[in-house]
């Protein structure tokens, strides 16, 4: 290969290629390796550092929830068929896993009321921005109006990626009651929109009324022929008690699917839903699995639609996904399934109730006021009369992560005192009196200085 390219050795090769600026002119200053044995004792005592959602009460959301995994999910997902194959190219031997993904996208449909579902993006964030460029290859406009109550991080990468497609951003802020401004967002839509994006409920937790957000992006976003696309980032979760998406008028809803029989692992893996009318189709993202007769009629399953660009032409493709989070999306519909129609309107049910029970708890403190009075269902923002930081380290003492402080993620000034508690069916009516008080002599101590703290300790 040396010989082929015209050089005699590596060094020659490096040489050429890497300016003397900026070589390194010595050895690396690499530690001498240490025996198997010492390197798990090291390991372990650096693991033992991280503190998991299994060693505190933790109430943190956001986007990721310490839900209940059922064994069945483990299960499933060790089974070698299903935790170490690559992508299905040969469907006549990857029956099980395409039917996986079949099951998943039929689940993701009934759930949102949308009857097409592609099987699963990377998380939500690339799901919200993927429906940002299925809008524009839909009706080629050139704006993307968003509502301020989409996760912060959605927006941020939402934004990245417009600049890629050569799209501007426009968004719309949220009234003093913490719901997308209506008129705002109406003034906002015009004939240049090429979506319109709003989250259902919205990060601060606040039910969104979606049929009136649909309807006045598409009236104010011209003809039904180049209409904006209406986007909803949706907590998958909600939908058993909220109203499905596809019956607000909705084209494309998207999503984190964490809290669908997945942990929470680092940050890490999760999936992002995706799903869609069918006049967008050919236009989603990633792959979708398909039922099919092969040429003895019996039942069996392929992959219908591939928009990589390693399958079509790259001009044409939709998406560079490599491959969809196919284990993840496992353990969703398998969470589903054990939940059932009725399970699933049950746990919102519940999470409803806690939720109320635990925002009346908090709005009772001293030094603690509600964010809003909208509506919410398992995730609420309080305000602190105190610095939300050191409230939450003085919390940590006490082996209680109370939640997110909401300024750190979003950065607005506006949100300064602001807290965001989840609540899932792990956390009991006990833990949430634990956090209430906890949070009463943090905010206290927080509020009278560091000279007393020790004392209300």
């Amino acid at each position: 290969m040396l010989a082929a390219i015209g050089v005699g050795s590596v060094k020659e090769l490096f040489d050429r290629q890497i300016p003397e600026a900026v070589r390194l002119d010595r050895a690396l200053e690499l530690p001498d390796g240490l025996p198997e044995q010492e390197v798990y004792e090291h390991l372990r005592e650096l693991a033992a550092r991280n503190t998991s959602a299994e060693d505190e009460l933790s109430f943190l959301g956001a986007g990721m929830y310490d839900h209940y995994v059922p064994a069945i999910i483990d299960m499933l997902m060790e089974r070698s068929e299903f935790l170490t194959p690559y992508t299905p190219y040969q469907p006549e031997i990857s029956q099980g896993g395409l039917q996986v993904m079949f099951e998943y996208q039929t689940a993701i449909s009934e759930l949102t009321s949308l009857p097409v579902s592609n099987a699963s993006v990377y998380e939500g964030p690339s799901a919200v921005a993927a429906a940002g460029y299925l809008a524009k290859l839909h009706n080629g406009r050139g704006r993307l109006v968003l509502s301020a109550g989409l996760h912060p991080h959605s927006i941020q990468t939402l934004r990245t990626q417009a600049r890629g497609f050569g799209m501007e951003v426009l968004e719309v802020p949220l009234s003093s009651g913490y719901l997308t401004d209506h008129e705002a967002w109406a003034q906002a839509i015009d004939e240049d929109t090429s979506a319109a994006i709003f989250a259902q409920p919205n990060f601060y937790g606040a039910v969104e009324d979606a049929d009136s957000l649909s309807a006045a992006a598409k009236a104010a976003g011209g003809s039904a022929t180049g209409a904006p696309v209406v986007v909803a980032q949706v907590d998958p979760i909600v939908l058993g008690i909220l109203k499905a998406p596809g019956e607000c008028g909705v084209d494309v809803a998207v999503g984190e699917g964490q809290s669908l029989g997945n942990r929470l692992e680092f940050g890490a893996p999760s999936l992002g839903f995706f799903a869609a009318r069918e006049e967008y189709l050919r236009r989603m993202p990633g792959r979708i699995a398909g039922e099919t007769l092969d040429v003895d009629g019996r039942r069996g399953f392929v992959l219908t639609l591939q928009t990589r660009e390693q399958h079509i032409r790259r001009d044409r493709a939709t998406s560079n996904i490599c491959t969809a989070q196919a284990l993840n999306a496992l353990a969703g519909v398998v969470y589903l399934a054990w939940l059932g129609r009725r399970g699933i309107v049950e746990l919102g049910e519940l999470l409803l109730a806690r939720t109320h029970y635990a925002r009346e708890a908090l709005a009772d403190l001293v030094g603690v006021e509600k964010l809003h009075e909208q509506p919410v269902i398992r995730e609420f923002a309080v305000r602190l009369d105190a610095d939300v930081a050191a409230v939450r380290r003085r919390c940590a003492l006490q082996g209680v992560n109370p939640g997110v402080d909401l300024q750190a993620i979003t950065g607005r000034a506006e949100d300064r005192g602001g807290l965001l508690v989840a609540i899932t069916e792990r956390r009991s009516r006990e833990n949430i009196d634990r956090l209430a008080e906890v949070l009463r002599v943090a905010v206290a101590a927080a509020d009278r200085g560091p000279a007393s703290a020790a004392v209300a300790a």
